[in-house]
Formats: C-alpha cells, sequence, structure tokens
C-alpha cells in the first residue's frame, strides 16, 4: 500500500508538473486566441451587423440583400476610381488648363459615351439570361482599366481617356443590369420603389466610407486609389455570382421605347391589327417624369463641374478650395441620403405630386441662392439639390412600376437611365464653359430647372387627378 501510495503520489507530482508546464503554453496559446478575436472582432462584428441590416424584411431570402450588397461594392470601387481621375485632371494643374482637362476628358468619354450608353440597354436586352455573368464582366473590366489608368496615371499617358471611357461603359451595364435584377429580388410586401432606395442607400454609404479611404490612398501615391478599386472590383466579380439563379430569368419580359404614341398602347387597350407593334407606351406620367428627372440631373451635372471650378477659384469665405469643395460635396451627399430615406418612408403615394413638388422647392432654393449669393445658401442649393433628384428618381420608379407593364418595364428602367446619363452630360457640359461668376452661374441653373418644370407640371399634376379618380 505504501508502494502504491508513494507510486500514486509520484504520479500526482509528475501529473502537476506535466499540467503546470501544459498550462503555462496553454495561457499562452489562449493568449494569442484571445488577441486574434479582438482583432478579427471589428471586422466579424461588422460584417454581422452589415448582413443583419441588408437581409432585414425578407431581404435575405429574396436575394436582394445580395444587390444591397454587391451595389454597395460597386459603388466603393467607383468613387475611387473618381478620387483618382480628379485627382489627375482636376487638382494637379492650375484652374484654366484644368478646364481644358475636363472638357478634353468629356470630349474623350462622355461624347462618345453618350453614343454608347443607348446602345447598352438593348445589347443587355438580347442577353437576358445571363444577367449575373453581365455583372461580373462590368466588373472584372473595370478592374483591369483601373490597372491601366494606374499606369497611365503615373506616366501621363494618353492610355487614360480611353480607359477611363471603358469604366463608364462598364458602369453603365452594371446600371442596366442591376435595374433589370431589382425587380426579380423583390421581398414579399415590397414595392420596386422600396428595394430601389435600399439598394440606392447602400451604395450611397459605401461610396462616403470609400471616399477618405480613397483620398488617404492617394497620398500615398496617385495609383494607390486605382489598386484600392481593383481589388473592390475583384471582390464584386465573385460576389456577383452571388446572386440567386432566379435573376437570370426573363420570363414574360419585352423591349419597350419611352414614347407615350396612344395608337401604341400597351395591355388591354392595346389596338390589335394582327401585328406585333413596334411601339410600346410608357404613358404620359412617365414621360413627364422623365422629363422633369432630366432636367434635376442636368442641374447635378451643371452644379458638379460649375461649382468645382467656381469654388476651386473663390473658396467659400474663411475656407480653403479643398474645404470648400467638401463641405458642398458632403452636403449633396447627404441630401441624396435623405432623398433616398424619405423615398423608401413614402413608398409610391402620389409620386407626380411628389415630382412637382420637389422640383419647384429646387427652382425656389436655386433663384434665391442666385439673387442672395454666398457660402451657406450654395451649400443648401447642393443639399437640397442631392435631396429632390433622389426623391424624384424614386417617384418615376414608382410611376414605371405602376404605368408600364410588367413584361416591358425592365426594359423601359433601362432606357431611363440612359437618357438621366446623357442629361448629366449636357448639364456637365455648361459647367465647364460658363464663366466663374457664381450669381450668372446659379442663374442659369435656375434656368435649367425652371426649363424642366414648367414643361411638366401641368402634365403630371393632370395624370395625379386622374390617377385620384381612377381609385376612387
Amino acid at each position: 500500500m505504501a508502494a502504491a501510495r508513494s507510486s500514486h503520489e509520484a504520479a500526482g507530482v509528475g501529473g502537476a508538473e506535466g499540467r503546470s508546464r501544459g498550462g503555462g503554453s496553454g495561457r499562452f496559446g489562449g493568449s494569442v486566441r484571445a488577441v486574434g478575436r479582438a482583432l478579427h472582432l471589428p471586422v466579424t462584428g461588422a460584417a454581422r451587423g452589415i448582413r443583419k441590416v441588408t437581409h432585414a424584411h425578407g431581404a435575405g431570402e429574396s436575394g436582394l440583400g445580395k444587390l444591397i450588397e454587391l451595389h454597395a461594392v460597386n459603388g466603393a470601387g467607383d468613387v475611387m476610381v473618381t478620387v483618382a481621375l480628379a485627382s489627375t485632371v482636376f487638382f494637379s494643374v492650375p484652374t484654366d488648363e484644368a478646364r481644358g482637362r475636363v472638357a478634353l476628358y468629356l470630349a474623350i468619354t462622355m461624347a462618345p459615351f453618350t453614343v454608347l450608353a443607348p446602345v447598352i440597354g438593348p445589347l443587355l436586352d438580347r442577353l437576358p439570361h445571363g444577367r449575373r455573368a453581365a455583372m461580373a464582366g462590368a466588373m472584372l473590366a473595370r478592374a483591369l482599366l483601373a490597372l491601366i489608368i494606374s499606369g497611365a496615371v503615373a506616366s501621363g499617358s494618353l492610355e487614360l481617356y480611353p480607359a477611363a471611357l471603358g469604366v463608364l461603359v462598364a458602369s453603365k451595364a452594371y446600371g442596366v443590369v442591376r435595374s433589370a435584377v431589382v425587380p426579380r429580388l423583390l421581398p414579399p410586401g415590397f414595392s420596386l420603389v422600396k428595394a430601389n432606395s435600399r439598394v440606392t442607400l447602400g451604395g450611397l454609404l459605401a461610396t462616403g466610407v470609400a471616399a477618405p479611404i480613397g483620398a488617404g490612398l492617394h497620398t500615398m501615391g496617385p495609383a494607390w486609389p486605382l489598386y484600392g478599386a481593383f481589388l473592390i472590383f475583384v471582390a464584386g466579380t465573385f460576389l456577383s455570382f452571388s446572386l440567386p439563379p432566379k435573376v437570370d430569368s426573363a420570363k414574360g419580359e419585352d423591349v419597350a421605347l419611352l414614347a407615350a404614341d396612344a395608337e401604341h398602347l400597351h395591355g388591354p387597350r392595346r389596338r390589335t391589327n394582327g401585328r406585333r407593334p413596334g411601339l410600346r407606351t410608357v404613358g404620359p406620367a412617365v414621360t413627364h417624369a422623365l422629363a422633369a428627372n432630366a432636367a434635376l440631373r442636368c442641374l447635378s451635372g451643371f452644379l458638379i463641374f460649375f461649382l468645382a471650378f467656381l469654388l476651386r477659384e473663390h473658396p467659400l469665405t474663411g475656407e480653403s478650395a479643398a474645404v470648400s469643395l467638401g463641405i458642398v460635396g458632403v452636403a449633396a451627399g447627404a441630401g441624396n441620403a435623405l432623398g433616398t430615406a424619405v423615398g423608401s418612408w413614402l413608398r409610391s403615394r402620389a409620386p407626380e405630386v411628389i415630382i412637382v413638388t420637389v422640383v419647384a422647392i429646387v427652382l425656389g432654393t436655386a433663384i434665391t441662392a442666385a439673387l442672395f449669393f454666398g457660402a451657406f445658401l450654395v451649400a443648401c442649393l447642393a443639399a437640397v439639390a442631392g435631396f429632390a433628384q433622389a426623391l424624384a428618381k424614386l417617384s418615376l420608379d414608382a410611376l414605371i412600376q405602376r404605368d408600364v407593364p410588367e413584361l416591358v418595364r425592365t426594359s423601359a428602367f433601362a432606357r431611363s437611365e440612359t437618357l438621366l446619363q446623357v442629361a448629366w452630360v449636357l448639364g456637365g457640359a455648361i459647367g465647364i464653359v460658363l464663366p466663374l461668376n457664381g450669381v450668372l452661374g446659379l442663374v442659369v441653373g435656375a434656368a435649367l430647372v425652371a426649363a424642366g418644370w414648367l414643361a411638366t407640371v401641368r402634365g403630371l399634376l393632370a395624370s395625379a387627378r386622374r390617377g385620384t379618380r381612377a381609385g376612387t
């Protein structure tokens, strides 16, 4: 028994020593794991928080949450490219030379883009069963073009301009396909305008996060934001294939042209003469709403370019040029985000009245800012213009959802986006050539909005009255 106790005690002592040694290594391993968890937690916690928001209210089950995340990646990559191009084309040279460079940029990139943009929608309409591949291809193309632009930025090569055009075309192709995908991913009880507002808000928030990161990368070198864009777009390429397979379905869809000819009404009132009609109407309400949105988009392009040059030459009182541009940019972004949020709350109620109201508010703000030109009113105009543009676009989406038959709705979205992009380019061109006089510029901006508002207000209000009578 003594021997047994001795043996047991010896084993106990040895075991205690082993545990002590093992405990030391275990404590070290535990500390390493704790540090790893501490470093990993912010990333995983943020990812879980984002996933919880994007997948709320059935968006996860329908696949809309994946599209929101993909659009956020798209926005982050685009803003990285924008930061790099802005620093190269705009900020790196004196104002007069910068105006020439930007005009050249518009001539070489935007002008061909306005010709190519109307073709993109019809081409993608012919490939309705490969939407995930089309979105992935648009992401991958921009990733490769970002690398080409990074080399051109470093060497000053003219490759910058055709590569930038390629980025615009690929971005437009992604936008057209995204518009086609959203109706396929609506959760139960979601309107199209609410789904679009969710997707748009996700892109805006990602843009707001990525913009300062891109600016920080630019301090390391002009090519670094483009390296960041490359990585983001590569991630987007893989994320595109995570969308549900149903987005590749085009069952029941057809092609629409933006026309409001009563002879080509679609649906039960369509005149049938034994032939398939060549034009399919989107209705007068949609065409008037599109014209009003085009006026706001034209103002947006105008303000971006005009204020960029004006504030660089004549900054806001007491601020530098960079801070002045930052204030106006933040105001416009905040207004856009607020408009998107308000649009999701309003859903599709009286979209014609909403469009008429927000355009009138922008017109009043522009006139006031022109009469009493100053830093505060310039920032207010940027915020109001961003708010109105977002809310009017969501209202246009609601009208397309309400008035355009489902089988041509996707095509109508694609063509409306093209027209709005052309309006933005036109406004930007006006902003470049206009003299750098603040009062004159805001008067011109007000005139652009007034032309769109006066041409559409009567038709929109008449459409709203007809809709009210039909609903009662």
